[in-house]
């Protein structure tokens, strides 16, 4: 455990690529097999489930440390980390250190998941009395079922590729899928010889550079297949073995999510993996490929339902338009050309012939300022703009330069003004860089949306200044400002919310840059958020 504290420790305090490497490097190079595997499976997003009610950890703690539970309070509204606060506020240990690995904790709360809250408070209490701050720190992480870390599955595979004798696109495609790290050993999942059957494993995905650059520079048009850039759920469809599996980018398994796709499974060949977008659209004729995407916004009201009603699977139908095939009849498909691929997707879609399952249509253009005047059109069909695919590549894993771009839509903008503000997570837990930001209606100024990115340290720290010298009020960790910095908010969509005071929510909203030069009295209204509201909402 200690081992993988240091591990986390580099990690989350270093913003040097190399850096990162050799300690991931390292640790995979002495660690414990089995603790190799629960690092792969925590950096992929296999997290334990919580183990007790994130309220029982700070009682404990203010027991241990002998304080009074309002400060703990401040602390932790100072802090901003619940992990964090505890691992600062407990006492030295008090007990000889503990030699246990990483495998023993996590296995040993997974094992306790059914017991008592009497037998859990000694194991974990006991756990803390023997751990450092910083083991500390990633142990309450995982109790809460919060550990995130900021390392690349690619830089974990690259990492792992300099201690196996295997290819780093073999080893990405090996760790993921639907294996068991309490059941898998480091041999059978990452060793020369491993024969893992795995039906479910999906591919993984391709992903493309955003294009800054006017695409002239990427050469002849003819060269490039365009396709439009959909805003949903980047997923695959699988079936071998006669099962349908769907996955998302993120290596969810969500087949039971979208029970649409279950007529696939008849329908689909066997040995078929597919890479597409999970959306929203209407069930229109499938012969000829018409469809229209719906908004995002219905699909957020299926995302994270285990249960899903007759009623969201009519006003938010689910299909899958289809990018790519990755398998063919049960062979690997990602080393042939794009057109090879698109030739074989074409028949795949067209024999199943089912409305849920769409073909992402081919964009035809002659030059690049007539696919400039399609991009332009992009938010009329609920697009984000367009991507173009170079035509003899070959499906890569990651992210790759040079045959692969998104070339969004400059996204819409609106200036407003903070007025609250809330200290950040992990290195930025000492700043004030979450902010609330509000428009102006007649003399009231009403908040519409919250950002935390697009800044720089410089400027954040500037921010965080101004917030601690005009703080008008507290509640819990938020302090109300004075309303004086004016920020330009771009967003990628607006829709209509009735969950919001403003009666809107955005997509992605972050700040774009400081206005400096404007004053709070020119700051958009509320009359501008609904006009566009009106023009491009979803």
């Amino acid at each position: 455990m200690k081992e993988f504290a240091n591990l986390v420790n580099i990690l989350g305090a270093s913003t040097k690529t190399l850096e990162k490497q050799e300690a991931l490097i390292n640790y995979f190079s002495l660690a414990d097999d089995k603790d190799k595997v629960w690092v792969i499976a925590l950096f992929s997003g296999r997290r334990p489930r919580r183990l007790v009610n994130s309220s029982l950890l700070p009682q404990w703690c203010v027991e241990i440390a002998q304080i009074p539970g309002w400060l703990f309070g401040e602390c932790y509204g100072s802090v901003g980390d619940m992990a964090e606060t505890i691992a600062l506020l407990l006492p030295e240990a008090t007990e000889e250190a503990s030699q246990s690995s990483l495998s023993f904790y996590i296995e040993k709360l997974i094992s306790l998941e059914k017991e008592s809250e009497a037998v859990k408070k000694e194991f974990i209490t006991g756990c803390w009395r023997s751990m450092h701050k910083d083991e500390r720190f990633v142990f309450n992480k995982l109790l809460t079922g919060n550990f995130r870390i900021g390392i690349s599955q690619k830089q974990m595979v690259n990492a792992l590729a300099k201690t196996v004798k295997l290819e780093s696109s073999v080893i990405a495609h090996r760790i993921s899928g639907n294996w068991d790290p309490v059941t898998t050993a480091f041999n059978d999942l990452l060793s020369e010889n491993a024969n893992i059957i795995d039906y479910s494993k999906p591919y993984p995905f391709y992903l493309a550079y955003a294009l800054e650059e006017n695409p002239e520079t990427l050469g002849e048009p003819q060269e490039w297949q365009a396709e439009w850039k959909w805003d949903g759920i980047r997923g695959e469809i699988i079936k071998r073995n006669n099962e349908l599996f769907v996955w998302s980018r993120g290596e969810e398994l969500m087949t039971e999510k979208f029970p649409e796709y279950a007529i696939l499974q008849q329908k689909l060949p066997e040995g078929v993996a597919l890479d597409g977008e999970i959306i929203t659209l209407t069930n229109a004729d499938a012969s000829n490929n018409e469809f229209t995407v719906l908004p995002f916004a219905l699909l957020q009201t299926r995302i994270g339902r285990k249960n899903v009603t007759k009623k969201q699977l009519t006003e938010s139908p689910v299909g899958f338009i289809a990018y790519d095939v990755l398998e063919f009849n049960g062979e690997d498909f990602r080393g042939k050309t794009l057109q090879e691929r698109r030739a074989v997707l074409e028949k795949i879609v067209a024999g199943a012939n089912e409305p849920v399952l769409r073909l992402s249509p081919v964009i035809y253009f002659n030059n690049w300022d007539e696919l400039a005047a399609t991009r332009a059109t992009s938010r009329t069909i609920n697009a984000e703009g367009i991507m173009l695919k170079r035509k003899t590549s070959v499906y890569q894993v990651g992210r790759k330069v040079g045959d692969w771009w998104k070339w969004k839509i400059d996204p819409l903008t609106i200036d407003a003004v903070m007025i609250y503000a809330q200290k950040g997570s992990g290195r930025r837990s000492t700043l004030y860089t979450d902010y609330t930001f509000a428009v102006r209606d007649d003399d009231k100024l009403i908040p519409f949306t919250k950002a935390y990115s697009g800044l720089t340290d410089k400027e954040f720290a500037q921010v965080d200044a101004f917030v601690k010298r005009n703080s008008l009020e507290k509640f819990g960790p938020v302090r109300t400002v004075k309303p004086e910095l004016v920020f330009e908010i771009a967003f990628e969509g607006i829709a209509a919310s009735n969950r919001h005071k403003s009666g809107v929510a955005l997509r992605f909203p972050r700040i774009k840059r400081w206005r400096k030069d404007k004053p709070a009295s020119e700051i958009n209204t509320l009359d501008d958020l609904k006009k566009m509201l009106e023009a491009y909402g979803k």
